[in-house]
């Protein structure tokens, strides 16, 4: 049985203290049918966006740059935009890419193979420090990584992490995370600091550690997205909000299959509210409501949630990296 994470990380980098020992499969599920489905502190070498390929290959719609993980940290500048990429995580290093810049775009990016460097990182750390506007998306990270943790913050590896600078708002569309031993999007953040806002839509999390959408600010959602946990990988919350809020999460699919919780209203003794719009959650899971918290229920919300691979987002790191799909 994959177990639950403690309930006191604090806000500003991912936190101390982890689980040991847990198997993960990937487990996703299509449209159809069920189908075989962070800013660090550790990574060393840095390398400009534009001068990071290591072999080019054609598929599809288009061409891609293979790129091995190296223990290099990519960096993306103002209105650069970094895609066609294919990250071959099967060297055992780690990668980290940075955007704290403005109005970027990363886009078509597929990580081949699981994350076993056990550096703690964050794979992606981003933010818009300039009030602009960024774009996350056809982002493939369903290989997962691995439960090893260098890092004396955190739990393992992060997907994504929106530092506290972020004042301006970044839309995450069509993005596969799975199989992280630490959040999947880590956008909260920005509610103690910068204030900015995060939209993730049509993306899909399984099987992460802690949480799999995790936002703080006022505006900030997550809207035709799913959310699937089994009892064989981590199990972290499916939403979890902090404070100031108001979250909005409108049809959505978080399927928990009894773990952890759906939706998590609140941490570290402050509230916040949550507004469920249309959406199906795991009854058993169940919704938290800490610190004066709310959770407010509109629409047609309800408890039979079916989580699915929105149309679009990707099921391979060669398909996001051709953005072939």
């Amino acid at each position: 049985m994959a177990q639950n994470p403690r309930t006191s990380e604090t806000d500003t980098t991912p936190n101390a203290d982890r689980n040991s020992g847990l198997s993960r499969r990937s487990y996703v599920r299509s449209l159809a049918a069920v189908a075989t489905a962070a800013t660090t502190l550790g990574a060393t070498g840095t390398t400009a966006a534009e001068d990071d390929s290591e072999e080019s290959s054609a598929t599809g719609k288009g061409d891609f740059e293979v790129i091995e993980a190296a223990g290099q940290t990519i960096t993306i500048g103002d209105g650069e935009t970094w895609e066609n990429k294919l990250i071959d995580m099967t060297t055992g290093q780690d990668i980290v890419i940075t955007a704290h810049s403005s109005d970027w775009t990363i886009r078509n990016i597929g990580f081949k193979g699981e994350n076993t460097s056990g550096t703690g990182s964050a794979t992606f750390g981003i933010s818009d420090t300039g009030g602009g506007t960024c774009t996350v998306e056809n982002v493939y990270l369903g290989d997962g990584s691995s439960t090893g943790n260098g890092n004396p913050n955190g739990h393992g590896q992060t997907a994504f992490w929106v530092a506290p600078d972020h004042s301006g708002h970044i839309d995450f569309t069509n993005v596969n995370i799975q199989g992280f031993a630490d959040n999947a999007i880590y956008g909260s953040a920005p509610g103690n600091k910068g204030g900015g806002t995060i939209h993730i839509d049509s993306c899909f999390a399984a099987n992460c550690y802690v949480s799999h959408f995790r936002l703080a600010t006022a505006g900030s959602k997550v809207t035709n997205s799913s959310v699937y946990v089994d009892n064989e990988g981590y199990a972290g919350r499916g939403i979890w909000a902090w404070s100031p809020g108001t979250i909005e999460v409108e049809g959505c699919q978080i399927e928990m299959n009894g773990n952890h919780t759906a939706i998590d209203a609140g941490a570290n003794g402050q509230g916040t509210n949550v507004v469920l719009r249309d959406t199906d959650y795991d009854e058993q899971a169940g919704i938290a409501e800490h610190a004066g918290s709310t959770v407010e229920l509109e629409g047609d919300t309800g408890t039979a949630p079916e989580a699915v691979i929105p149309s679009g987002t990707p099921t391979s790191a060669e398909e996001a990296a051709a953005g072939d799909n």
